[in-house]
């Protein structure tokens, strides 16, 4: 199982997972969501602060040994030296057991070559894949190749609207 997950800031912290089958998947398995506090204002460079704990809490809703692969929204690592994001953080919570891919909309300032940048559809915009426990090459490949024809894949899409909804 392949699980998805964004988190979506507002009163309260509404953190979205979604789990499907395998990359050719169309269908969602599940669809699971909770709400929490957060203490942590966005401080660049130190996002998974704020992000980490609502991802932490999303997961122990799954069994983690069915869970092959997790995406997040963000980065993995924030600079060719391996300066640990989101991503890196969570890998290291989950004991290096569990790959993590990053998909970001935007190109953190330094970042560069922890990075390979796609492009989907029609878009001339591109989304930046970082990985970790999983080859960077294969994970940008994955993420180009899952369904969908606009610059974000469709389940990607789903699981940052779910976010979104009140």
């Amino acid at each position: 199982m392949i699980i998805a997950i964004d988190v979506h800031y507002r009163e309260l912290a509404k953190t979205v997972a979604i789990s499907f089958k395998d990359w050719e998947s169309e269908e969602v398995m599940n669809i699971k969501q909770s709400f929490s506090n957060y203490s942590s204002e966005y401080i660049s460079g130190e996002f998974y602060k704020r992000e980490l704990p609502c991802i932490e809490g999303i997961l122990n809703e799954f069994n983690k040994t069915e869970i092959e692969l997790i995406i997040i929204d963000g980065y993995v690592t924030l600079n060719e030296e391996g300066k640990f994001g989101l991503g890196a953080y969570l890998f290291e919570k989950l004991n290096s057991k569990i790959p993590i891919i990053g998909v970001a909309k935007k190109k953190f300032s330094e970042a560069s070559n922890n990075h390979i940048k796609i492009y989907r559809g029609i878009s001339k915009n591109p989304l930046f894949i970082t990985s970790i426990g999983i080859d960077l090459k294969k994970s940008a490949y994955l993420i180009k190749n899952m369904k969908g024809k606009y610059r974000i894949p469709d389940l990607l899409k789903l699981v940052d609207q779910k976010s979104k909804e009140k």
